[in-house]
């Protein structure tokens, strides 16, 4: 190992760690939208709102994600209506691209498990709270959302996780983040024990920060789920 060689390749790798970010920060973001709305027609009481919420699911949950951002990035151009229209400035970018493919695959997967956090809501407590005249929003609010997403969290988290990793394959359509730069130095250099040493570790301390904000923030929302000590403290 040519630790020499391996510090210069972490700082070249870490210039690419923006790029990584952005993908993984503006997927995130988008997709959670996204799969929001999925989640209310998912639950909704109109079929074609269910069925397409359905459809949507069971195809970006059941293809692999590679083929998803191939098909955008290769295969919208194909289409004359976009490759005519407004659109087609930007969907031509392949950064664009790549964080489409990842918003509208992580979309599929996080709908689901917001889903299964709404599931999770005792009965009771909705019951309560329509006891006191809490509706629609009110409702959404105060009862349904903060006590689903504490239920989703964890599940959740392993998906934010996911997509951190999944940014790697942006590299496939000339997005260069952090494994792209790595595959373009191997290329250059034929090193591909230490290039790629560095970049997993970047990952891994990438995924180890997310983890551990992920976890303070369920603590944050759980108190009530905390042990109490066994010999507490007495009152002065």
């Amino acid at each position: 190992m040519d630790i020499a060689f391996m510090f210069e390749t972490m700082k070249t790798l870490l210039a690419a760690l923006p790029m990584t970010l952005a993908l993984f920060s503006l997927s995130v973001f988008f997709g959670g939208i996204l799969a929001l709305v999925i989640v209310w027609m998912r639950v909704s009481g109109n079929a074609a709102a269910r069925n397409f919420a359905k459809g949507y699911i069971f195809i970006f949950r059941g293809s692999p994600l590679l083929i998803q951002m191939f098909l955008i990035f290769y295969g919208l151009g194909q289409f004359g209506f976009i490759r005519y229209s407004f659109l087609w400035p930007a969907l031509r970018e392949p950064f664009v691209c790549a964080v489409l493919s990842l918003a509208l695959c992580t979309a599929g997967y996080s709908a689901e498990i917001f889903r299964f956090g709404l599931r999770a809501i005792p009965a009771k407590e909705i019951e309560a709270a329509r006891s006191i005249g809490m509706s629609g929003f009110l409702l959404t609010r105060r009862i349904l959302a903060p006590i689903a997403f504490r239920h989703a969290l964890p599940a959740y988290s392993t998906e934010v996780v996911m997509m951190v990793k999944s940014t790697a394959l942006a590299s496939l359509v000339t997005v260069w983040e952090v494994t792209g730069v790595a595959q373009r130095l191997i290329s250059q250099t034929y090193r591909t024990m230490e290039v790629f040493l560095c970049a997993a570790a970047i990952y891994l301390i990438l995924n180890f920060i997310i983890l551990q904000a992920m976890a303070l923030l369920e603590y944050k929302l759980t108190p009530h789920r905390r042990a109490a000590p066994l010999f507490p403290v007495p009152q002065r």
